[in-house]
């Protein structure tokens, strides 16, 4: 998550892979997706326009990739979920260049939202 998105957009799509070595071959050889590596468990990819990661920090989840969202205020756009009726399902934790949360909407999907360290 190299660049700071706009406040209340889908900023990144996270794949939980088994080999990032091997994501990295199928879809840089699909789609021509390009990489950079965050240490040996994280690499951000993009498509010239999309950026997300891949990341061996947590299991394989069916369903597809986790929808990450940008805020300015993440406390204050956690409050907002919770009030619609969102479960935080994983309390801010910080990583290297920001924090996130992770919450589920009412039909169960999972979603994070981050937002950079000033």
């Amino acid at each position: 998550m190299s660049v700071r998105g706009k406040d209340r957009q889908i900023d990144n799509i996270e794949f939980n892979v088994g080999d990032i070595a091997r994501s990295k071959a199928f879809y840089g050889g699909a789609f021509g997706w390009t990489f950079v590596d965050y240490g040996p468990t994280y690499t951000e990819f993009t498509d010239g326009r999309l950026t997300g990661g891949f990341t061996t920090g947590e299991p394989v989840r069916p369903g597809g990739p986790l929808i990450i969202l940008y805020a300015d205020n993440l406390a204050e756009t956690q409050q907002r979920l919770h009030t619609l009726g969102a479960v935080i399902t994983r309390q801010t934790f910080a990583f290297p260049g920001g924090s996130r949360f992770h919450f589920t909407d009412p039909d169960g999907y999972e979603l994070a939202v981050w937002t950079a360290h000033e």
